[in-house]
């Protein structure tokens, strides 16, 4: 009898585990099912997807999206988000596609509507608030509370920022090789980040950007030259920009005043807004 009962125990011991393991198999392949398929066509809004710990839910990025370095592993690069097909998204079978309002077309737009995906746009505004208002429109998105965390970041690292007494005028220079330099004017994310950082845009006289002309460099005279890390590479460097017509003539040029950042960091406004700012403010104090 005592043996009956034992083996009976026995029994039900192994029917309750295979039970349980069918359960936890079911429960692993619905959480499987249930993640995300995100495509991010905006390299701050990848950013942001990333600081939330959503890098292995990112089946898609564009072009802008290079921080951090190792979600183009992950993710598949569809390039310029103006030249973003419907196919390529679509073979990526996204459950989610996330971009800024004023970057994506209107065809693509429609495209996407009318294959019923799920798509949420967001208006970024190029100031310290906007960056805090688009990281709570990503939480949103993907349902995901825990990004106060973000804006406290951006708030400590703000009051880092030093007061500069002389605001220096700063040019940025937007360089795709000696011969492709634009200047950025007045109302462009990097006019926000200058002023941010401490110093003054030396382009006043117009908005957007505009190319580079040896009377404009000799009339705004900037005491610091502003580029992008791959826009200072493209013309050789700092002796390269030293060559640009007008450059050696000006207060930044006399002293060599030629500094540079990453473009992402510089001028994204994710949230590294902060870290961009205090990195700025600190290349404008030596």
């Amino acid at each position: 009898m005592k043996t009956s009962i034992q083996i009976l125990f026995m029994v039900f011991l192994l029917v309750s585990c295979g039970k349980n393991k069918k359960q936890d198999e079911q429960v692993v392949q619905e959480a499987e099912i249930q993640q995300d398929r995100i495509i991010s066509l905006n390299g701050s809004i990848t950013e942001i997807l990333a600081a939330l710990d959503y890098n292995t839910q990112i089946v898609g990025v564009d072009v802008t999206s290079s921080y951090p370095e190792s979600i183009k592993n992950v993710a598949k690069d569809l390039g310029h988000v103006n030249k973003v097909s419907i196919e390529s998204i679509m073979e990526l079978k996204p459950t989610l596609v996330l971009g800024l309002e004023n970057e994506v077309s209107e065809d693509l737009k429609k495209q996407l509507a009318d294959a019923g995906v799920n798509v949420q746009l967001i208006t970024l505004k190029h100031s310290i608030e906007g960056s805090k208002e688009m990281i709570q429109e990503v939480a949103k998105a993907v349902k995901n509370e825990n990004y106060t965390k973000l804006l406290t970041t951006i708030d400590t690292e703000i009051k880092d920022v030093t007061v500069l007494e002389n605001k220096p005028k700063v040019l940025f220079i937007y360089a795709r090789g000696a011969g492709m330099l634009m200047v950025a004017g007045t109302g462009t994310p990097i006019d926000e980040m200058i002023k941010l950082a401490g110093g003054q845009n030396a382009i006043t006289e117009f908005s957007d950007y505009k190319p580079l002309t040896p009377e404009s460099l000799l009339a705004n005279n900037p005491d610091y030259i502003l580029l992008f890390d791959t826009g200072l590479q493209s013309v050789g460097g700092i002796d390269g920009v030293l060559k640009i017509d007008g450059i050696a003539q000006t207060n930044a040029g006399k002293n060599k005043k030629i500094i540079a950042m990453d473009g992402q960091l510089l001028s994204g406004f994710g949230p590294r807004v902060g870290k961009g700012v205090k990195e700025l403010n600190q290349l404008l104090s030596k």
